[in-house]
């Protein structure tokens, strides 16, 4: 039986969506996480140091399997889902889960912007212009598609009449917006019910239950 170990920081971020797909699956794993503290700078452990150097590009997370190591969120969860029958049931489906995520990626890059910019002390000033041109304009594209995408699938799911791995990486992120208030309950109820019916899996609610909080 493969042993899996899934490594990333103690946060929900780009490695729930792995975290999830086990779960759904009922296959056990290894939830190695990496405290924040150990990553400040000056402070950083002896224990991520070495990890870093060996991890395949120098990053998180990296999924582990008996001495093969896969690294890039997208790359894992895209591999867990087609291992665990939740990548679409057909090669169309799986294309198109994969151009959502491609798509999520895309309007990441704004939102990192907007996130670097507060954590990294620019101006008040600063973060305003990156919020209001660039991060604003982003996401309300991104949610606007998905919507469309949810109202014209009329099956609860992004892709077809099932559940995929695109799924679990959206719905994660609009349970991030809602915990740091970028997700308007009036405008945005539809991918709020969307979330949470999600959510409600019967496979993922006891990990969602107890899993460490964390704002994203």
């Amino acid at each position: 039986m493969t042993h899996y170990k899934l490594i990333y920081f103690d946060a929900r971020g780009f490695g729930e969506p792995a975290r999830q797909l086990f779960h759904l699956a009922g296959v056990p794993f290894e939830d190695v996480r990496i405290s924040f503290e150990e990553l400040m700078p000056g402070k950083q452990s002896a224990y991520w140091l070495e990890m870093k150097e060996k991890t395949p590009f120098g990053r998180l997370p990296v999924l582990s399997m008996d001495g093969f190591e896969l690294a890039q969120s997208a790359a894992i969860s895209r591999y867990l889902a087609k291992k665990f029958g939740y990548s679409g049931k057909t090669p169309e489906e799986e294309v198109w889960a994969d151009a959502i995520v491609d798509q999520f990626k895309d309007y990441m890059e704004s939102f990192r912007l907007f996130i670097y910019a507060q954590r990294e002390g620019k101006s008040a000033e600063e973060v305003k212009t990156i919020h209001d041109k660039k991060y604003v304009p982003a996401k309300n594209q991104f949610l606007e598609v998905i919507d469309r995408i949810l109202k014209t699938n009329k099956t609860g799911y992004i892709v077809g009449n099932g559940l995929t791995w695109a799924d679990l990486v959206v719905a994660d992120h609009i349970f991030t917006l809602q915990n740091i208030k970028k997700l308007d309950d009036g405008i945005h109820q539809n991918l709020k019910k969307y979330q949470e019916s999600i959510y409600s899996l019967p496979e993922l609610k006891e990990h969602i239950e107890k899993r460490p909080k964390s704002e994203m």
